[in-house]
Order: C-alpha cells, then structure tokens, then sequence
C-alpha cells in the first residue's frame, strides 16, 4: 500500500496515478510493493528529522527510511516541498518532473540504488529519467 501524508501546505492531486506509477517503478526493477509512506513537509520539519535521526544540520529535498524486506520494497520517504519548488528553479524544470524526480529517487533508494560515488549518482539519474519517463505510460 502507498500512503501520502501531508505536513504542509502542499496537496498531491491524482494521488492514485501517483500510486499506480510507484508500483510500476517498483516492478520493473523486479521488486514488490510493501507498505510506502510518503511525506510531504516543509524545510524545517526535514531539518529537525535530519537531525534527530542522522545527527546532520542541513536542509535536504528527500530523506529515506528502508523498512524494506528481500523483494519486498517498504519504507518512510519524507519530502520537503520547499525545497523540491526551489531546485525545480535552480534546475530550471518543471515543479511536476522535480517532484516526479525526488518522488522516485526514494524509491530507488529503497530498491538498492545509492548516490555516494560519481559512478552512483551517474547510473542514480540515469534510473531517475527512466522512471519518471513511466509516470505518463498507461499500466
């Protein structure tokens, strides 16, 4: 099951074309969907998370919590809509493809795709815009 919350202002419209795209993400990469939660919050409430949980003081677009268990993709994939809005400025794409991008991102994460190395976050964009290519393709 995925599941949207909302810890700011921002509402998700067509949440089940979202869900539908998500799961499709996940099968592809030959996984399945466990439980996904997905958490839209301001700069802050991200900051206070980055610090309580990974002792960082920084402002980040997406963390992730891997709940996930052999095939079985689940986890916390916490968003802040502040900062997502402000990238899509500074990238100069669209506010829908920097969601689009971020929202896959955690999932990616979850399925076992780092950003550490160059060699990572290379191959991490690359599966980045295969996936939001899925978003606009009919299940």
């Amino acid at each position: 099951m995925i599941d949207f919350h909302f810890k700011s202002d921002f509402v998700l419209e067509g949440k089940t074309q979202y869900s539908d795209w998500i799961t499709r993400i996940i099968e592809s990469e030959g996984f399945v969907q466990g439980q996904l939660d997905y958490v839209f919050c301001t700069d802050d409430y991200l900051l206070s998370i980055n610090q309580e949980y990974l002792n960082h003081d920084t402002y980040t677009d997406i963390i992730t919590f891997d709940y996930s268990d052999g095939k079985s993709i689940s986890g916390d994939i916490f968003i802040s809509t502040e900062r997502v809005e402000e990238n899509a400025l500074a990238y100069k794409v669209s506010r829908e493809e920097e969601f689009l991008r971020v929202m896959s991102h955690g999932v990616l994460h979850l399925i076992g795709f780092g950003d550490k190395t160059k060699e990572e976050q290379e191959l991490m964009r690359k599966k980045e815009e295969e996936k939001i290519k899925l978003f606009h393709v009919e299940h």
